[in-house]
């Protein structure tokens, strides 16, 4: 795994002197809430969890970090979960929710209890929550102008979705579809529900390609694109652009197919390790630093350059990754403050 470590961050950190508290927090205890663990990158975000808050712990920051999934991806679920932590005193939740508004009346019940809330990744709009998210429609958007700079005649698209319903899905989903309808020359002919998942995604592809004409690219959401680059192959058809999402049997496979052919495509996707950006904010909001509700972090992309580089600091079954430290959580919280 990687630590952030970008230009933006270092001029940031430069200036982020008022307003950052200085870790006062070994008696807090912190909740991981987090309603899906079924794909590669929730695994992947469970583990840089675990790792980074193992050793604020051990560090004496906090008293505890404990992660808790629910066993399906359910709002009413998710709702009682976060009522057991309030009632086992949590003095914060780190929340990746099943819904934006589903869990806003249980959001509320912390937020009314004392407790932070912390949204990442599947946010939730109770104002009295923080929300930490990067721009997922842009993210879809800018796979169909790969597509366009790449294929200017444009052709028929296959659109794999992830988990119904839930926010993440529907922002790149709306992204990709915008993107379509700019650049006028891609018509999307079918869509499938992946999950985020490969053998989901294989199958769901697998299913839907007899009814497909002919299409020239896959707009992906992240876990999927190797499952649907095997589902293509075992159909016969011409291999098209796949999109993929950063998961490290997608980028072995682009490798693969590079070396063999010169195959280009690129992959983008949310950087597991946001976990690690979400628990250093509720840690900051606990000692008292002045935190904006809302912060914005960048998408993690791999382009044909840079795919061997990122390959091989990607963990066999992991994805590509980025982790906070403290101090580049206090740098994100100075930028968005100023």
């Amino acid at each position: 795994m990687k630590t952030l470590a970008s230009t933006t961050l270092v001029l940031i950190a430069s200036v982020a002197a008022g307003g950052i508290a200085q870790a006062d927090t070994s008696g807090k205890n912190i909740a991981l809430s987090n309603n899906y663990a079924g794909n590669s990158w929730r695994q992947a975000m469970l583990r840089s969890w675990e790792d980074v808050t193992g050793q604020a712990v051990a560090d004496g920051i906090v008293a505890s970090a404990d992660p808790f999934t629910t066993a399906e991806n359910q709002v009413t679920e998710q709702a009682a979960q976060i009522q057991n932590l309030i009632l086992q005193g949590y003095d914060a939740i780190v929340l990746n929710a099943a819904s934006p508004e589903g869990l806003n009346g249980a959001v509320k019940e912390a937020c009314d209890a004392g407790v932070v809330v912390v949204s990442f990744d599947g946010i939730v709009t109770e104002p009295c929550a923080w929300r930490i998210a990067v721009d997922f429609k842009q993210m879809g958007k800018d796979e169909v102008l790969y597509l366009a700079d790449k294929l200017p005649d444009g052709g028929n698209l296959l659109e794999i979705r992830g988990l119904a319903g839930v926010f993440v899905d529907d922002e790149i989903s709306a992204g990709i579809h915008e993107g379509v309808a700019e650049t006028g020359n891609f018509k999307i002919v079918g869509s499938v529900h992946g999950n985020w998942a490969q053998d989901v995604a294989q199958k769901a592809v697998a299913g839907v390609l007899p009814s497909l004409p002919d299409i020239v690219g896959v707009v992906t959401q992240g876990g999927d694109g190797y499952g649907a680059a095997q589902a293509i192959a075992a159909s016969g058809r011409d291999m098209p652009i796949i999109v993929m999402g950063n998961r490290h049997d997608e980028l072995t496979w682009w490798k693969e197919q590079k070396d063999a052919n010169g195959y280009e495509t690129m992959s983008v996707s949310i950087a597991p390790g946001v976990s690690t950006l979400a628990f250093w904010v509720a840690q900051q909001i606990l000692d008292g630093a002045e935190v904006p509700k809302d912060l914005t972090v960048p998408f993690l992309r791999i382009d044909q350059d840079n795919l061997e580089e990122n390959l091989e600091t990607t963990e066999e079954g992991g994805v590509a990754n980025v982790v906070y430290t403290l101090d580049e959580a206090k740098a994100v919280i100075a930028g968005a403050s100023n």
